[in-house]
């Protein structure tokens, strides 16, 4: 019984992760956006990502310490992962 799980978990682990990307590699000081998790009324038509974020730190596993870069909507600071991240371009 137990190894019938195992082999399950393995087998959805592998399909879950074949269908990925990989995670984005950022550096400190890029400028990334951040996708908006909040949910609510009047969100549905607000855009998607948040930013410009100032990369302040980089932690383990794919974790990111950000800072807003101006005068718009979101956090002052936060840490986000990267698969919730995009390069910002201006």
């Amino acid at each position: 019984m137990q190894n019938n799980i195992e082999t399950l978990q393995s087998e959805n682990r592998k399909t879950y992760n074949r269908r990925r990307k990989k995670a984005s590699l950022y550096k400190e000081g890029d400028f990334v956006a951040i996708q908006r998790t909040q949910f609510g009324a009047g969100l549905k038509l607000r855009p998607k990502f948040l930013g410009p974020y100032k990369v302040t730190k980089v932690n383990s596993k794919d974790r990111y310490e950000v800072e807003k870069v101006g005068q718009h909507e979101g956090p002052n600071s936060t840490t986000t992962s990267a698969d919730l991240m995009k390069h910002f371009y201006a």
